[in-house]
């Protein structure tokens, strides 16, 4: 969606272009160019929300390589980040089991990395954001709860807890860590939902949140004396540096957490920092309509690039709905469900699978965003992606989704993809 806003209004102001005149890196009839400068050319991608793998062309540029080549930087950044932390945030809610809110703005690369973050990680799954601002733009659930510092600007911990009671009686999460988790957190809270029972208040909403200790110690403790109080419906909610890997052991070691907050680890993707999306020339195509396929050379074997115009077509058993392998292909060729499909392995070429007709079904992944420079996509609402999303991760099998060792998603070439791919590397080492 940030994507389609930059193409929309990529544009150059007067301002700009005195910019870069005084420079001095650039000439005048360049500067002429950019002063009428809009995007007139063709964009495919796959729609937000979409399960991907390695080595898919996520977003295709068809245009004039001048127009081409000067949204590449915008392009990777935005697709990049936000890709980065959907897939972290998607792992987190996977092994939370839901309930899991963002929390992460403090700790964001900048305001625009939390509020773009926030957005990608409510499509992954999260149910909410403390962010307001990213509440107001993009229309998502607001969750949050109060902080450490206004347990100490009152008199005592329990009148704090009396004052955020009244306020909000219909969302009432009390932060109890503040002090001494059991001896006095705890205690308080049931003290005061005590008191919200006497009055004959009903919290749609009540509970506790821990920030700090031995989490599964602590929430097991605290489930004990909120149920031997009466109170068995009361939220324990943690934070706390939580990723999917502590989430998980958490939730192995028993700990009684009903909601999660995670802040910093999932809005940096703090052991996974970067997404390596890359953008690379792969066609030339003629004013006639001829295409000259191109290819990226490397020593490093996972650095060279897929040659030609490409679609991606995702391959699906029929009978469960998991996907099966996605097929690249280059955009002239056709496939269809009532022949049988061979898949081979691009690098252990004796790798292969046959499916039989009607077995399988096939989806075409790229869809147009823009043609000749004019948005022909409606972006969807952001609840609307999510639910997208959520069905979309029901495609992989139990067995790629294990955080160790998963069973790897198969991303293979077709023949004629595969077989130009090689031809291209031959020349390429061909010596005169």
């Amino acid at each position: 969606d940030q994507a389609i806003d930059y193409i929309k209004n990529l544009h150059f102001e007067p301002e700009d272009i005195d910019y870069l005149r005084c420079t001095g890196f650039f000439k005048e009839d360049f500067l002429d160019y950019l002063k009428d400068f809009h995007f007139t050319g063709d964009i495919y991608a796959i729609p937000e929300g979409t399960i991907i793998f390695p080595k898919e062309p996520l977003v295709k540029v068809v245009a004039p390589i001048m127009e081409a080549q000067l949204v590449e930087t915008a392009l990777l950044n935005i697709i990049n980040h936000q890709s980065l932390i959907a897939t972290k945030a998607a792992r987190v809610v996977q092994e939370a089991g839901g309930g899991v809110m963002e929390f992460g703005l403090r700790r964001a690369q900048g305001p625009d990395a939390g509020i773009y973050g926030a957005r990608a990680a409510v499509i992954a799954g999260c149910v909410g954001t403390s962010n307001v601002l990213a509440g107001q733009m993009f229309d998502i659930p607001v969750k949050g709860t109060h902080a450490h510092s206004w347990i100490m600007s009152f008199p005592s911990e329990l009148e704090a807890f009396r004052t955020y009671a009244e306020l909000f009686p219909d969302n009432c999460l009390l932060l109890v860590d503040t002090y001494d988790t059991l001896n006095s957190g705890v205690k308080h809270a049931i003290q005061v939902f005590k008191e919200m029972r006497e009055k004959g208040i009903h919290s749609k909403l009540f509970g506790i949140r821990l920030d700090s200790g031995d989490l599964a110690y602590l929430t097991k403790k605290a489930r004990i004396m909120l149920d031997e109080a009466g109170f068995p419906d009361a939220i324990i909610s943690a934070s706390s540096d939580l990723d999917e890997y502590l989430i998980n052991s958490l939730m192995n070691q028993g700990a009684k957490i009903t909601s999660w907050g995670v802040g910093t680890n999932l809005i940096t993707s703090k052991d996974c920092p970067s997404f390596g999306g890359v953008y690379k020339l792969a066609c030339i195509i003629n004013e006639d309509g001829t295409e000259i396929p191109k290819i990226k050379v490397s020593e490093n074997v996972e650095k060279v690039t897929n040659p030609g115009n490409k679609k991606i077509l995702r391959i699906y058993d029929k009978a469960s709905g998991k996907i099966k392998a996605d097929l690249i292909t280059l955009e002239d060729e056709v496939f269809t469900e009532d022949q049988p499909l061979t898949l081979f392995d691009p690098l252990a070429t004796w790798k292969r699978t046959r499916l039989e007709a009607d077995t399988y079904t096939i989806r075409e992944l790229l869809v147009p965003i823009f043609k000749k420079g004019e948005c022909v996509y409606e972006s969807p609402s952001v609840m609307d992606i999510q639910a997208y999303c959520t069905q979309e991760k029901t495609t992989l099998w139990d067995e790629s989704k294990r955080l160790i060792n998963p069973q790897e998603v198969y991303v293979d070439l077709s023949r004629k993809l595969y077989d130009l791919k090689n031809q291209l590397l031959d020349d390429a080492h061909t010596i005169d």
